[in-house]
């Protein structure tokens, strides 16, 4: 992969024109409403593209795609397709009360139906989660950045691709808050769909010419075959052949990533609370013009989410189909550290094969069942060999001399599904390695920890694609790649601008300076829009760590499980029980953040998003116990608080419908049901 001057001329002048648009469209604003909600004048088409930009970032271009090269296949979709419907429903059941309170921020609402200690609570607890969502949305990009440079013979270190993209989001958002990030993202969004559609195309084109594929054969094992291909076959046709089992919305309900069981409930608790009450999606509503703008543009994002797997899951298959081998090479590196601590735990192994500087032929050549630990004394002769052959694991000799073990170890070769069928005999040894192990753990009383084994990188499914398949000279490459950077500055962008409205209005504004003029308000926007991009570049290098997880995108869903259902409960609860009082909320809050944490250290088994069901439901239970021991004498009432025009849109309520009725048609296709006709 090359980048001509054409490539580089067109991506600059995207990257230009997003900054310069975005500060151009909202140089005239001076108070905090202006900074924060766009002086609430935002029209449906820029609401609807700004709402897919803030949410499609590389978060879904590397960790979505990620998850669609594993097993998961299309069931990763769930994420888009069920929030298409949970967009309708926020457009009508939410959204009126939250543009009639006149609020700024969804802490705010809190107040407005409870009282300031939830409104804080909420404020608190979303600002540090926002860190991680800071850290984690710049990591993916700067870990494509990476991949890409990788491709054209450049080392491109995760600290500089987050600086990069800190700083572009930064640039507009400091000057133009909201309306430079809605004017910003409806060239992103628009650019971010057509990008994906150009991957989408070109990867079926690819797929179309190769003589051999990589298959997995069982979802539940994880299993891989690579196949030749018959001559004469189309692309969707071996799309098809090929992915026949990863085409399933319904995983086995033991998947410790999308079980089916998680789509009963589960899945819809952090659509939920996405799409109408966390703050860097919502504030895009909270500066509409009227209702009716805001439920056009809602409707309309949500029929744009019924295409995005077309864009970004689909892409995700066939990159495993073609690059499976690159992807395991790209494992390598996150494997060797593992493998030194297996072999310092289990010296008597024979499967791990130590050697100090093994020639290019001898990396070249082995072919195991053994793994070769390749001792080198530099990081240059690292470098060198990396990414030649998974079953070469590079070390370097300090690493090797220092390496110990402290206390018991266990190896996970369940994180990722496919690492025990495609080292099979190592699987084995490790099963019964880690039997013993936990057994003498249990006898001393002492907990193990776990070090996981990971066979594929899956979430550089989206840098192979763009690696590989896009035609060179055109400029085409040029434009993709600044539709995924705008893709991940737009989402970055969006957090900035809602991370800075919180501290500013629900903290500083709230509890420091209660008088603090209009000017003040704004300058101190702009500092935290500063302050929480150097978290978002200083953090996201860290969650490059293999230990934390192989796939990005899981890391965040799992994360906000800590605030989702108990903001979701509480102000649900807070909707349709108007007599609960003030506590309620306050003790709903506590309840999912305290159980959450409890059942993830005691119950780690759970998968999160069953998880995120039980808390939900332990919230409810608490918060309807103290609406019956102490409800209120009358109902609260919503009172309104601003001047906005709150009539309802009967054309968006039928195009919703539309949407719900395509989201159901699109499950039966892709269930058991519809894959055995």
């Amino acid at each position: 992969m090359e980048l001509n001057p054409l490539d580089i001329g067109v991506f600059l002048a995207f990257v230009g024109a997003v900054v310069t648009v975005g500060i151009m469209k909202s140089r005239h604003g001076k108070t905090g409403e202006d900074y924060f909600l766009a002086g609430r004048g935002l029209s449906w088409w820029l609401i609807g593209f700004s709402l897919i930009a803030a949410n499609i970032s590389t978060e879904q271009f590397v960790g979505m795609s990620g998850n669609a090269a594993s097993h998961v296949g299309l069931a990763i979709a769930s994420y888009e397709w069920m929030a298409a419907v949970t967009l309708v429903i926020v457009a009508f059941c939410f959204l009126p009360y939250f543009l009639r309170a006149g609020i700024y921020t969804m802490p705010e609402f809190l107040e407005y139906r409870y009282n300031g200690v939830a409104r804080t609570i909420m404020a608190v607890a979303t600002i540090f989660i926002y860190m991680l969502l800071l850290g984690s949305v710049t990591y993916s990009g700067a870990l494509t950045i990476r991949t890409l440079a990788g491709k054209m013979g450049y080392d491109v270190s995760l600290a500089t691709g987050s600086f990069v993209i800190g700083m572009i989001a930064m640039a507009y958002v400091v000057s133009g808050g909201l309306k430079a990030c809605a004017w910003a993202d409806l060239i992103q969004g628009s650019a971010l769909i057509l990008g994906g559609g150009f991957i989408m195309y070109f990867a079926f084109d690819k797929l179309g010419g190769a003589t051999e594929a990589a298959r997995i054969v069982d979802v539940g094992t994880g299993a891989v075959a690579i196949e030749t291909l018959k001559e004469g076959t189309g692309a969707v046709e071996r799309f098809w052949e090929l992915n026949k089992v990863r085409m399933n919305m319904f995983l086995p309900s033991t998947d410790s990533v999308l079980p089916w069981t998680a789509l009963l409930l589960g899945l819809w608790i952090p659509n939920f609370y996405y799409w109408g009450l966390n703050q860097y999606i919502t504030q895009r509503t909270l500066g509409s013009s009227s209702l009716k703008q805001g439920q056009k543009g809602i409707v309309f994002a949500a029929f744009l989410k019924l295409l995005i797997p077309f864009v970004i899951v689909v892409p995700g298959i066939i990159a495993f189909n073609l690059y499976s081998t690159d992807m395991k090479n790209e494992a390598v590196g996150d494997n060797a550290g593992v493998m030194l601590k297996y072999l310092k735990a289990n010296p008597e192994t024979k499967l791990v094969k130590p050697t100090e500087s093994p020639s290019e032929d001898a990396i070249d050549g082995w072919r195991g069942p053994e793994f070769m630990l390749a001792i080198y004394p530099d990081e240059a002769s690292i470098k060198a060999v990396k990414a030649k052959n998974p079953l070469v694991l590079p070390v370097l000799q300090s690493e090797y001399d220092s390496a110990g073990v402290e206390g018991y170890v266990l190896f996970d070769t369940n994180k990722d599904k496919s690492w025990a069928s495609t080292f099979p005999a190592l699987a084995a040894e490790v099963k019964a390695y880690n039997e013993k192990a936990e057994a003498a753990a249990k006898a001393a009383n002492a907990k193990a920890s776990k070090e996981p084994f990971i066979a594929y990188k899956y979430d550089t499914a989206m840098g192979q694609l763009l690696g590989n398949v896009l035609p060179q000279k055109v400029g085409l490459v040029g434009f993709v790649l600044a539709a995924l950077l705008g893709a991940v500055v737009s989402s970055l962008a969006a957090m900035l601008n809602a991370a800075s409205t919180i501290f500013t209005m629900d903290i500083y504004k709230k509890y420091i300076r209660p008088d603090a003029p209009q000017k003040a308000i704004v300058l101190l926007g702009r500092l935290c829009v500063v302050a929480f991009t150097f978290v978002a570049v200083m953090l996201a290098p860290q969650l490059g760590n293999p230990k934390i997880s192989n796939s990005i995108f899981t890391i965040i869903q799992e994360s906000q499980g800590f605030i989702s259902p108990g903001i979701l409960a509480v102000f649900a609860f807070g909707l349709v029980v108007r007599r609960a009082p003030a506590v309620a909320g306050v003790l709903g809050l506590v309840t999912n953040i305290v159980s959450y944490g409890l059942l993830k250290v005691a119950v780690p088994q759970i998968q999160f998003l069953n998880r995120m069901a039980i808390c939900f439901g332990l919230c409810l239970g608490v918060m309807a116990l103290i609406r019956f021991l102490m409800p209120l004498a009358e109902p609260v009432r919503f009172e309104q608080k601003t001047n906005l025009n709150l009539e309802a849109s009967n054309g968006a309520k039928i195009a919703g419908i539309v949407v719900i009725v395509i989201t159901v048609i699109l499950y039966f296709i892709f269930s058991p049901w519809g894959l055995a006709k």
